[in-house]
């Protein structure tokens, strides 16, 4: 199994619901990618580094998945490519 960690930040003018949502369905779809998520948290609202899509803050979110090939991870951003909530993600395999 290959581990990953996932890390998007989402858009901070949405409302708490809304977020929650989307957190709900990039979980979601990579359980039906048959990726495991070992671990899922919710970091909170953060200031950024460096302004991204005219936001200034963004609410970040972190994986830490177990998948048995590259699937999941590329479905995952695919997707987040097409959220528009989305205003950044990462992806980082895990070595060990």
């Amino acid at each position: 199994m290959r581990k990953y960690e996932i890390m998007f930040i989402v858009k901070p003018d949405l409302e708490e619901g809304a977020i929650k949502t989307v957190f709900d369905s990039m979980k979601s779809m990579l359980e039906e990618q048959k990726a495991t998520v070992t671990e899922a948290k919710e970091m909170g609202q953060r200031e950024l580094a460096y302004e991204i899509k005219k936001y200034k803050t963004g609410y970040y979110f972190y994986f830490l998945i177990e998948a048995k090939d590259a699937n999941a991870v590329k479905e995952f951003d695919r997707v987040a490519l097409i959220n528009e909530n989305i205003i950044r993600h990462l992806v980082v395999k895990v070595e060990g």
